[in-house]
Order: C-alpha cells, then sequence, then structure tokens
C-alpha cells in the first residue's frame, strides 16, 4: 500500500531560503510591473495593471507551488509576498499622489474637439478602423461629434459629446 504513503515532512519542507524565496517574488513582481507599465494602456485589458499582475503571478506561484517547488510551503511563501506587495501598493497608491501617479496611467486623449490626434492613436497602436468600431459601439456614427475621448488607464476608451 505505498501508493497511499504520504511523507508529510517533504510535502511542508522549507528546502530554498525563506529570504530567497521572498527576494525571487519581489523581483518578479517589481520587474513585472515595471514592464507593464511601459506596455500601451490596451495590452491589460479590464484590469488595472497591478490587478493583472497579481493574478497573473499567483497563478505562477500556485503551478510551482504544485510542481516545481520541493514543497507547497515554498509555493505559499511566494504567494505570501506576491500578495503583500499587492497590498502595500495598493495602499501606498490611495495614500500618495506620487506613488499613484507612478502606478496609474494618466488617460491619454485620442479625439479633442472633433479632432483626432493620430500622434496619441500612434501610441497606443489604435487603428481609424479600431476607433470607428468603438464609436459605433457607443451609438456614434462621425469622431466630428466628440468633445473629447480618452483611453484610461485600464485600456477603456471613454468618450464625451459635444
Amino acid at each position: 500500500m505505498e501508493l497511499f504513503t504520504i511523507d508529510w515532512k517533504e510535502i511542508f519542507a522549507v528546502e530554498m531560503g525563506v529570504f530567497e524565496l521572498v527576494l525571487r517574488g519581489t523581483l518578479i513582481y517589481v520587474g513585472i510591473l515595471v514592464l507593464l507599465r511601459i506596455l500601451p494602456r490596451r495590452t491589460g485589458g479590464e484590469f488595472e495593471m497591478m490587478d493583472f499582475l497579481f493574478i497573473i503571478l499567483i497563478a505562477e506561484a500556485a503551478t510551482h507551488a504544485l510542481g516545481d517547488y520541493s514543497s507547497i510551503t515554498e509555493g505559499f511563501i511566494v504567494i505570501i509576498t506576491l500578495m503583500t506587495w499587492n497590498y502595500v501598493l495598493n495602499v501606498l497608491t490611495y495614500h500618495s499622489p506620487f506613488v499613484e501617479r507612478l502606478m496609474a496611467a494618466k488617460p491619454l486623449p485620442i479625439i479633442k474637439n472633433g479632432k483626432l490626434i493620430r500622434k496619441n492613436m500612434r501610441r497606443e497602436y489604435i487603428t481609424l478602423a479600431e476607433l470607428m468600431e468603438h464609436l459605433r459601439e457607443q451609438g456614434l456614427e462621425d469622431y466630428q461629434d466628440i468633445k473629447i475621448a480618452q483611453v484610461e488607464g485600464n485600456g477603456k476608451i471613454s468618450i464625451i459629446r459635444f
């Protein structure tokens, strides 16, 4: 009946140093956060950047806890590190305008007073066809009817009509 024998010590033993696990989780979190900040706003879809990153990394850490780490405890240490950084950055963005500016992208106008701002459209890789599709979904036929349209920090396009 070796099939049902479980070595609990092996499942929960920590072979890699706790500090190293925390450092690895921290460096990955911060590194990917910086890289995501460089990407166009539309990359993250409907999630805020930090939430998107958090979901990806938790899934990855959980996957490793299921197989790559030598113990479940190591996986939980990395997951707790990621959760802690996510919480700390959320608190900091709430309380500090400076950190909020670093973490959240400002809205980027792509239409102003009925005129396209092509430079900003290029920056976000939004084609005229994509923009027109979005306008039609909002019940608009012509971009000249728009006072301002902007790509929000979460990648969505918001519109204010004349």
